[in-house]
């Protein structure tokens, strides 16, 4: 909005071509998004309070985790908040691809959002049951790759780390693999959000990297460069990280430990379909498995434990999955589980920014 109502008067004062640049705007709308969850935080903690909003503990968790039950959850509904009113304050409104990424998130924020109803209504663990879960993310992720195979100059072919020589095209096959990022990223991030800030510590470290990868992405000449996919019109996406990378910050600031709220799965899943579906318009599917290595290895403790437990006849290869349940069990404190969790996906962070030059 700020771009519509101000650049145009830099004809009349120079100052307001700050707003051309999608960097100024990415870095605005960080800012603004953190400012918004912090000034509403308190106020909409007190709200959860007093509708009695509030965390269902899974009666087979880590004992550590009973004395959180009561504590507000939902808290994704303000990331989604601060998230979206950011974005549209500070980014071009007539990309395409922005609105297409927070049109998704919504969805799997309200199909997070039944899910947490569900579960405090019921007062118990189980909320949505898997499988209604699993089909209506399927169903947003199909739009996406549908939407994406149809938009003219878009490739489906795939761009790989550190061989760049290497593009496999999927063809019409990208549609299936774009619902398989955007429902892996999104369930992923939920497997993740099980101590306090450990999923808002590798967000706002993805968000990040996506952000400068999205602006390269956009422009022409970088991309070429550095021999990475352009996609006209995908700088804009760099403001949206920006804002999820702010609004996600903000959270942390209340989700930190002890948390006074709780992200819930309306947060958990939209934050992760939206790394999913910013990765797919990106043209960067496979670096999210790198940068995003946290989430992975935390879907993947579930299948490889849910797997061996089956084949095994009852035998376990963690002491409980996901992975960060499995440290708690050895006997770590949350806080150390989180920060060292925290320092990994900073280094993946890095990891994931070599590969601009090692191609």
């Amino acid at each position: 909005m700020l771009y519509h109502l101000l650049y145009p008067l830099h004809t009349s004062f120079g100052g307001f071509n700050v707003f051309r640049y999608i960097t100024f705007r990415g870095i605005g709308a960080a800012v603004t998004a953190f400012l918004i969850v912090i000034y509403l935080g308190p106020l909409f903690i007190r709200l959860l309070q007093r509708y009695q909003v509030g965390q269902v503990i899974r009666d087979d968790g880590p004992e550590s985790h009973y004395s959180k039950k009561g504590v507000p959850t939902m808290g994704g509904v303000l990331v989604i908040f601060g998230l979206t009113a950011s974005t549209l304050l500070w980014v071009d409104l007539y990309n395409v691809y922005v609105w297409l990424i927070l049109a998704l998130t919504s969805m799997y924020g309200l199909i997070g959002a039944y899910d947490d109803y569900c579960k405090i209504k019921r007062q118990n663990s189980k909320g949505l049951s898997g499988r209604g879960k699993l089909v209506l993310q399927i169903a947003g992720a199909l739009v996406v790759g549908l939407f994406m195979a149809n938009m003219p100059g878009y490739s489906t072919k795939l761009s790989l780390p550190f061989l760049k020589e290497l593009q496999p095209d999927l063809g019409i096959y990208y549609i299936a693999f774009v619902m398989f990022v955007i429902v892996g990223a999104s369930n992923a991030v939920n497997l993740t959000d099980g101590l306090d800030g450990l999923a808002a510590g590798p967000t706002v470290v993805t968000s990040g990297v996506y952000l400068l990868f999205s602006y390269l992405a956009g422009h022409a000449v970088l991309a070429s460069y550095l021999q990475i996919p352009y996609v006209a019109g995908a700088g804009e996406v760099a403001v949206f990280c920006g804002a999820l990378a702010g609004a996600t910050l903000g959270f942390l600031w209340f989700n930190a430990f002890p948390a006074q709220i709780f992200m819930g799965d309306v947060g958990s899943l939209a934050i992760g379909g939206a790394l999913g579906t910013v990765a797919i318009v990106t043209k960067q599917e496979f670096l999210l498995a790198l940068v995003g290595g946290i989430f992975v290895m935390e879907a993947m403790s579930v299948i490889l434990q849910v797997g061996y437990f089956k084949i095994s006849g009852g035998k376990r290869i963690f002491l409980m999955a996901p992975f960060h349940h499995h440290f708690e069990k050895k006997g770590w404190v949350e806080p150390k589980v989180v920060v060292r969790f925290w320092i990994i996906s900073i280094i993946l962070g890095l990891m994931a920014l070599a590969t601009l030059k090692l191609r």
